[in-house]
């Protein structure tokens, strides 16, 4: 009992109250965040749109997606936390509704769009609003039930797709819509504003206040950023890629599902682990050890041939998402100036959009003419972006001691709404 207990508070314990409604709002947000999974579905059996046609549908809910994240992090540091979070569930609420009810395909283009900003758009202001009130040395842990909930709420929402879209297109755009009024329900009702402002007299000097421009010229940041675009554009490969060669090595979709289905599992079942594994550890080296797994499961898909092989890159690739996931969380919110936390959190999060894009073009050409080669680049890549961690390190961690070294002491203000 006493090992029980020991677990929870070095998994869960010490985080505020304010935290735990966030991950509450994240995790009815992923759980009800299913309808998107079956667009394309939709478009091309429900409006008879052709698979182009669907393909380029999906590729503007991306597009947006994009736009949606450097929206959501100049909102949320300009708005404030609470207020960009109300605006994006609200908005992607009544986006939904309408998408249930909307029959021309042009419409549905623009509509999908829309959602992709919208369901972009809080991913800044959680993570900024997480930094903001979990004392530092208690991050890690809330960054690891963030990707847990994430991860959780992704499943769930695979579950209840499948069913909902068996009865009705339409009830699956009307649930999700609900589950999104929940959401915000959760953040109006318990979630307050955690934006804060430097003391009377301790404003910067500059007449040009910082902005986006601040992170897209921080080469220490950007240097983080490309990183982790490499750690994106590998796990995006069980997505996109993968798929691909399992045909070729003539395994049909159910295999497929059984290889996903075990990565979600060990992701619920082990997440709650990691910080036990990683707390004393440097976070530079946690990422070089855990992008190196991804590198090493990825690159033996290389000598893959038939389903149990895939079934063990798979543990080994998920094995280092788990390890990524908190330090990665970690090292972006320590990078950034406590006034510009959402704008950095922007410019990261515009990695996963980017790598959506990547992985499929680039792998795509890539599997066609290499072939098994595919994966041995993939691994190399891998490796690379292991040693480039290793090697910022260093840098990163003097970067990180210099901003808490001229933080200035700050006092919340409530900001309206």
């Amino acid at each position: 009992m006493r090992g029980l207990r020991r677990w929870w508070h070095d998994t869960a314990g010490g985080l505020p109250a304010t935290f735990w409604y966030l991950w509450t709002g994240l995790l009815i947000n992923r759980a009800g965040a299913f309808a998107l999974l079956f667009l394309s579905l939709y478009l091309t059996e429900a409006r008879g749109a052709s698979e182009a046609l669907a393909g380029t549908v999906v590729g503007a809910y991306g597009a947006g997606g994009a736009v949606g994240v450097l929206l959501g992090g100049v909102l949320a540091d300009r708005w404030g936390r609470r207020a960009t979070l109300l605006a994006a569930h609200l908005g992607a609420a009544a986006l939904m509704a309408t998408l249930a009810f909307s029959q021309h395909l042009v419409l549905i283009a623009v509509l999908a769009a829309l959602v992709g900003v919208v369901h972009s758009m809080p991913s800044p202001a959680f993570v900024a609003a997480i930094v903001d009130v979990v004392p530092e040395h208690r991050r890690s842990r809330a960054f690891n039930l963030q990707f847990w909930a994430f991860n959780l709420g992704m499943a769930v929402a695979a579950l209840l797709a499948g069913v909902l879209a068996e009865a009705s297109f339409m009830a699956l755009f009307l649930v999700d819509a609900a589950a999104t009024l929940a959401a915000a329900a959760v953040i109006a009702a318990k979630v307050p504003e955690t934006l804060t402002r430097p003391p009377a007299g301790r404003e910067r000097p500059s007449r040009r206040r910082p902005g986006l421009r601040t992170a897209l010229t921080d080469r220490t940041f950007l240097v983080f950023v490309a990183l982790t675009f490499v750690l994106a554009v590998l796990t995006m490969q069980t997505s996109t890629i993968m798929p691909l060669a399992m045909r070729a090595d003539g395994l049909g979709p159910s295999a497929y599902g059984v290889v996903v289905a075990l990565g979600g599992a060990l992701i619920v079942v082990g997440q709650l682990f990691v910080p036990r594994l990683i707390d004393r550890h440097r976070t530079d080296r946690v990422l070089a050890l855990s992008t190196g797994l991804l590198a090493a499961g990825f690159g033996a898909l290389a000598l893959a041939d038939a389903l149990p092989v895939y079934l063990v890159a798979a543990v080994v690739w998920t094995v280092g998402s788990m390890l990524a996931a908190p330090p990665n969380a970690q090292i972006n919110a320590d990078l950034a100036p406590p006034e510009l936390r959402a704008r950095y959190q922007s410019v990261f999060y515009l990695t996963f959009p980017a790598a959506s894009f990547v992985a499929p073009t680039v792998g795509g050409v890539s599997l066609q003419y290499l072939g098994d080669g595919h994966w041995l680049i993939v691994g190399a890549v891998g490796l690379l972006a292991a040693g480039g961690h290793l090697l910022a390190g260093p840098s990163r961690q003097r970067r990180v001691a210099a901003l808490r070294a001229a933080a200035p002491p700050r006092v919340p203000q409530r900001l309206p709404g």
